[in-house]
């Protein structure tokens, strides 16, 4: 994570703000063009690694038109749902890092399409399914609790529909072949990172171990609240809002505790900082 801090702090200024705006325009005009000539899009605008190599170099940018429904029904519902779900991360993360994390998969399915074409020969076509996919995963693994209405009305949390996800993209994994194989990967790469980065692997040292210990020897237990967990930044607890998760931050020298809303966003404190 250092290494993103650094790269945040020398080129944030250069990050697209409200980046979903511009995707989701785009898959508009994308829908438009596929719905009134699908043939087009396909011969002209389509990844196609043998026509870019050829020199039509715009299908680098001109398949991200590609829309996540071709259905005239679903595709208002499915814009602004991952509208929501790309401005949630960006509100979370930060227009950088949500930059980062888009532009990761976009390279991704760009390189699995020329590695695919390079090995077999064969041009993949991909389009921006798994890119939609990355960023459906990406929030569920920020907000996990949250929940998602399945033809408005069935309520599911979005853990579990990542969950049933994941395990469609493991079975096709799987069967797939080579090609498939490569294209799942790489082009999933970006969440595959970001999970990666984003699990807290030092709370099972032994110093993390001793120091939560620690502080759960010296917290007095108050029978007038059934809270166990507090943010550190809004006073927010796990009583008040039971389906909110709250981590330590590793990162803060001392005990703080964050809900999901600012384990990400808050100021990190040092010893420095601490009162006296």
């Amino acid at each position: 994570m250092k290494f993103f801090h650094k790269m945040e702090h020398k080129y944030g200024r250069y990050a697209i703000h409200n980046l979903m705006y511009y995707i989701i325009i785009m898959y508009g005009i994308g829908f438009v063009m596929m719905y009134m000539a699908p043939g087009f899009f396909q011969l002209y605008l389509s990844l196609d690694a043998e026509a870019i190599l050829h020199g039509q170099v715009w299908r680098l940018i001109t398949f991200l038109f590609y829309p996540p429904t071709l259905s005239p029904f679903w595709i208002i519902f499915a814009v602004l749902m991952y509208y929501s779900l790309g401005q949630s991360l960006e509100a979370v993360w930060g227009a950088f890092r949500f930059n980062v994390f888009f532009f990761m998969g976009v390279l991704g399915i760009i390189f699995a399409e020329f590695f695919v074409y390079f090995l077999t020969g064969w041009d993949m076509h991909l389009n921006t399914y798994y890119l939609t996919l990355s960023i459906f995963l990406a929030y569920a693994a920020t907000f996990p609790e949250e929940y998602f209405y399945i033809y408005f009305i069935l309520a599911i949390k979005a853990k579990w529909l990542a969950l049933f996800d994941a395990l469609l993209l493991v079975f096709s994994f799987a069967g797939g072949g080579l090609a498939d194989r490569i294209a799942i990967f790489m082009c999933l790469a970006n969440f595959i990172i970001y999970f990666l980065m984003t699990r807290d692997f030092k709370k099972y040292s032994p110093r993390e171990v001793k120091r939560r210990q620690d502080f759960k020897a010296q917290t007095t237990i108050r029978p007038v609240s059934r809270s166990r967990h507090k943010c550190s930044v809004c006073g927010r607890t796990d009583e008040e809002s039971p389906g909110m998760e709250f981590r330590y931050c590793s990162k803060c020298e001392g005990s703080y505790e964050y809900c999901m809303d600012h384990l990400y966003t808050h100021k990190h404190v040092k010893k420095g900082d601490m009162p006296s």
